[in-house]
């Protein structure tokens, strides 16, 4: 008579073994981040009557490399120090705060901080006023190359933003910029920001120009028909592109623009269940959608 060979007894080690299934992964915490949508009325006889500045993001940066976007970026910590706070004219703290809170830790003015720190890192322009509130001239020969100077001192990284400004007796002028809205990246996404977007027209005697740190164009575009480019595929743009460029075709000037922004209040926000179910198949690596090849 033949023995037969044992089973081996399966236990609860045995039961470890076996895989179990991925659970949910926990979403990344965004970052503060500031933009800032430049708008000017358009030439007279022109298909629409207000253009907005808009930039495309080098298609080699990891967020969003050759998408369509307004200036902006990341809130840095300097941005909300007490000493660069102290430095904005036009809007204190406490009125900051009554538009919207900060993000943890990170006071609602230093928002407007950044803004003015990107404007001047990727267009050029830098809003600047003297202690009483007074706005530089940026036609005079002085003030021009001070804000080359001061543009250039800032992207070498020689000192803080708030330093380079006090070196010229200049403060933040926050006067003209209105707060727009405010988007936050979808959870399926490894970078995320919580980003507030703020209006403002074109300031006199400046204008946008191209740097391509970050950029690799930067050009002045009529709402509608970005927005048009941007339902064709021609323009790859994020939800604060696209809802952004909708928004501003609706208005017939920039002065009726400016007008229905004079409370400096929130307008719009994107959907986001919208945005969550648009962008969970997105690859954030090759910064495109599956179906797409470019």
């Amino acid at each position: 008579m033949h023995s037969r060979a044992r089973r081996p007894i399966r236990g609860s080690d045995d039961r470890m073994s076996v895989p179990e299934a991925p659970g949910p992964k926990t979403p990344v915490e965004p970052k503060p981040a500031a933009s800032v949508v430049l708008v000017r009325d358009a030439q007279p006889g022109s298909p629409e009557p207000i253009e907005v500045y808009m930039i495309r993001r080098n298609r080699n940066m990891r967020f969003l490399g050759g998408y369509y976007a307004f200036p902006g970026g990341k809130v840095d910590p300097g941005d909300g120090a007490p000493e660069a706070l102290a430095r904005c004219r036009g809007i204190d703290a406490g009125e900051a705060e009554g538009l919207f809170t900060g993000h943890e830790g990170t006071p609602a003015l230093a928002f407007w901080v950044t803004a003015v720190r990107e404007l001047l890192e990727e267009s050029g322009i830098m809003l600047a006023c003297d202690k009483d509130g007074r706005a530089c001239d940026p036609t005079a020969v002085r003030t021009r190359d001070a804000i080359e100077r001061c543009r250039k001192a800032l992207m070498a990284g020689e000192a803080p933003f708030v330093e380079l400004i006090a070196r010229e007796d200049w403060y933040c002028d926050l006067h003209a910029l209105r707060y727009l809205c405010h988007f936050i990246t979808p959870t399926s996404s490894p970078i995320r920001f919580t980003a507030r977007f703020f209006l403002m027209p074109t300031p006199p005697g400046q204008e946008p120009r191209l740097f391509t740190e970050e950029t690799s164009e930067g050009f002045w575009i009529f709402p509608g028909e970005g927005y048009r480019r941007f339902l064709s595929g021609d323009m790859k743009m994020a939800e604060p592109g696209e809802y952004g460029l909708g928004y501003l075709a609706q208005f017939s000037s920039v002065a009726e623009l400016m007008a229905a922004h004079a409370d400096g209040r929130h307008k719009f926000q994107g959907i986001a269940d919208r945005m969550e179910v648009m962008w969970s198949s997105f690859d954030w690596k090759q910064n495109r959608f599956p179906s797409l090849t470019s």
